[in-house]
């Protein structure tokens, strides 16, 4: 998946026989908007809108960058850019279903109209 990336998160788990924390990380499927990250890049994460069936989180800002740095790369937008552009796109997304509804109702009276007058000439 494109601007997508798999972000490991820390955590441990308690064993009750042996009495002892063990490491056992998750892995997240993250939505990096703009790929600006590599491998090996140690990241933020937060918490987003669900972006495909298994992307729940969006990249916040790269804490510690691997390979070439920050400024050679896309930057990473704001949670208000985001949203701006989430907006622009819904917004976007209505008008071409208004253009598409309109369209079909123009299209159904045109046949509507073609077929009384059909029924009127078979009469």
């Amino acid at each position: 998946m494109q601007r997508t990336v798999k972000v490991r998160v820390g955590g441990q788990k308690w064993n009750k026989v042996v009495k002892k924390w063990f490491s056992e990380p998750k892995h997240h499927l993250v939505h990096d908007p703009n790929s600006s990250l590599r491998t090996g890049d140690v990241v933020s994460i937060v918490p987003g809108w669900p972006t495909s069936r298994r992307k729940r989180h969006v990249v916040k800002h790269i804490i510690a960058p691997f390979g070439s740095s920050i400024d050679e790369r896309p930057s990473i937008p704001t949670l208000e850019e985001r949203i701006a552009d989430r907006e622009a796109k819904k917004v976007a997304k209505d008008a071409r279903k208004v253009a598409r509804n309109a369209s079909k109702s123009t299209q159904r009276t045109d046949d509507n109209t073609t077929m009384a007058s059909a029924k009127r000439t078979a009469h």
